[in-house]
């Protein structure tokens, strides 16, 4: 029997999703319905809250919802323990997976696989994961954790955890979008690689651990950090041109740039660089983002003559501008990303679970030589 063959998988259809809608060709993005630039002006919260229950909550369902999350954000001495334990030199995203492996041995819903448990326990990993990434970078630097501000929201919350003081409001409605444009992009390869692992009927714990391991590659999530990297390498934008071009020319990948569904410019990118524009001008310092504007005109450039198509910046790109302007280490950008897209895996693993059918595609069978 013949089977349809795609390397990578690509434009291949798996399965039915009602939570995000992507259009590569037009450049558009949607969660259930709504268009990613009106999410950008929500909250953390609504997203999470739409894209679990598939509807916007009214004021009082996302009041509590709000409130439930504050609630849950303490993480217990027992974790706190295992994030010291943790190397240092890693990446918060290995700390992370470590912790939230850990964390699940004392859920009290471990055992329960009903869709209210597996609600309850995406909430408490909703709640915990900025609690989990903070604590680590502080330990790691020498520093007390702190306890979770209740007062502060998702965003402010983490930057608050993360640097000892309350962040600006510019700088916590900057981080708000970053999660809203993380939480979710369809069958990407972690949210693919959670929903398979859920087709197995596994836990949501381990769903949402291999989504970390996924997004932690550099071909995926870490691309962030390679930016941030990258943007450090290169310190002044007259050295953006020999930097590209020397990537073109050894055929080397530049990261941040180039994308496998959109062929236009990514409509997360649009905003992305808007937030960095709007922070560095806050800053009065607009060395990153001038380097990284002067990175995407040489790229365009060089492959259109070279190519004979553009390259546009993907999700990654702006994005690790952003986070440089808030003071963000690159070791941790991977981990911030997790946090936005963990509502995300949640609502695909739901959906997986309320109509499951196990995700197992074929091999084409290539006849080694002898």
């Amino acid at each position: 029997m013949e089977h349809n063959f795609a390397k990578g998988l690509e434009n291949i259809v798996a399965l039915e999703s009602s939570i995000t809608f992507i259009d590569g060709e037009k450049g558009i993005l949607e969660y259930r319905g709504f268009d990613i630039a009106e999410l950008a002006d929500m909250s953390y919260e609504q997203v999470s809250y739409m894209l679990i229950y598939g509807r916007l909550p009214d004021r009082n369902e996302l009041k509590s919802f709000s409130d439930e999350l504050k609630e849950l954000r303490t993480i217990s001495d027992s974790a706190f323990n295992v994030i010291r334990f943790c190397n240092y030199n890693i990446e918060a995203m290995d700390a992370l997976r470590t912790t939230i492996s850990f964390m699940s041995h004392c859920d009290p819903d471990l055992n329960d696989n009903s869709p209210e448990a597996n609600i309850r326990k995406g909430m408490r990993m909703i709640a915990r994961f900025p609690t989990v990434v903070a604590s680590f970078s502080r330990t790691k630097h020498g520093m007390e954790e702190l306890e979770p501000d209740p007062e502060l929201s998702h965003s402010a919350n983490f930057l608050y955890m993360l640097r000892g003081t309350r962040p600006s409001e510019l700088e916590a409605r900057i981080l708000e979008t970053d999660f809203i444009l993380s939480a979710d992009h369809e069958l990407n390869p972690s949210t693919f690689t959670a929903r398979t692992i859920a087709s197995t009927l596994s836990d949501i714990h381990s769903s949402v651990i291999g989504g970390l391991c996924a997004l932690k590659g550099p071909l995926h999530g870490g691309a962030r950090m390679a930016v941030m990297e990258a943007i450090d390498e290169i310190g002044s934008v007259d050295k953006v041109e020999n930097f590209v071009i020397g990537k073109v020319e050894k055929h080397e990948k530049l990261m941040g740039f180039g994308h496998r569904v959109y062929k236009t410019y990514d409509p997360r990118a649009k905003v992305y660089k808007k937030l960095a524009k709007e922070i560095a001008e806050d800053r009065g310092d607009m060395l990153w983002f001038d380097i990284a504007e002067r990175m995407e005109e040489i790229a365009y450039r060089e492959f259109v003559g070279k190519k004979g198509k553009p390259i546009y910046p993907n999700v990654d790109f702006y994005s690790g501008v952003v986070y440089k302007y808030l003071d963000i280490p690159s070791k941790l950008a991977t981990a911030v990303f997790a946090i936005g897209r963990i509502s995300g895996w949640i609502a695909h693993c739901l959906e997986q679970y309320s109509d499951n059918r196990l995700i197992r595609p074929r091999a084409k069978f290539v006849r080694s030589e002898k």
